[in-house]
């Protein structure tokens, strides 16, 4: 059949070929996200495994700078917002508070980027799930005003002249539900793993809140966290 053969036609294919570009944007994305919880869980366990063998906060505090992963970052964040250099007494009342306020705004905003982080592509998903039907839709409509125009063109409305064409026509439907049914999916599915992942972060973070409050909320700056630590307070800033 020629693509140029009728605007009708064109429409049609046109459409198909959509649905093809969002069948495999559907799989490509899976799989990429597959691949980043995947990862991202590996990391966290391997993480979790140092941080709570560690004797105390101080001590690892070296593990959140050499470990990948969100659980890693959002205790990096935690040290950088109650870090005292070395040599420094900062007892009073006043300087705990301030303390407090920063730890409790560093880790609630470190897991909001880590959210974001992980939700990229999630929203093209949703998309698609909703939108392919309509498409598909679309261009089963499309088809039926070009079968129509066949048979008035042929003059007779037979079985055989009518079934073809509409039956054609319908393919773009089911087209359009066969790529929307994978995206649902996967996007419930990958949405259900960033539940788990934030909730896990948020226990975490409560966690590490609890640890810094035994220590007036303040730890050691550690001379090799101090480049770590800095270059943290630059991208913070620049953010």
């Amino acid at each position: 059949m020629n693509l140029l053969a009728s605007p009708f036609e064109s429409i049609e294919h046109a459409v198909i070929w959509l649905l093809v570009i969002f069948s495999v944007a559907t799989w490509g994305l899976a799989l990429l996200k597959g691949v980043q919880f995947s990862r991202l869980k590996a990391q966290d366990r391997k993480f979790h495994k140092q941080f709570w063998a560690a004797s105390s906060l101080d001590s690892a505090a070296q593990l959140a700078q050499e470990q990948p992963g969100a659980a890693a970052r959002v205790a990096l964040a935690g040290y950088a917002a109650i870090q005292v250099p070395d040599g420094a007494q900062a007892n009073d009342l006043s300087q705990s508070i301030n303390h407090q306020d920063r730890l409790e705004r560093a880790l609630r905003q470190q897991i909001v980027r880590e959210r974001r982080s992980l939700e990229t592509g999630l929203a093209i998903l949703a998309s698609i799930g909703s939108t392919s039907p309509f498409i598909g839709l679309f261009g089963t409509v499309w088809g039926i005003m070009s079968a129509l125009k066949g048979i008035s063109a042929a003059g007779s409305a037979s079985l055989e002249t009518v079934a073809g064409p509409i039956g054609a026509a319908l393919v773009a439907t089911g087209v359009g539900i066969a790529v929307a049914v994978p995206a649902v999916l996967v996007y419930n599915y990958f949405l259900r793993r960033l539940k788990l992942t934030a909730a896990d972060l948020d226990d975490f973070a409560h966690d590490f809140y609890s640890l810094a409050q035994k220590s007036a909320f303040r730890v050691l700056l550690h001379p090799v966290l101090k480049s770590g630590a800095s270059a943290g307070q630059k991208v913070k800033e620049a953010s």
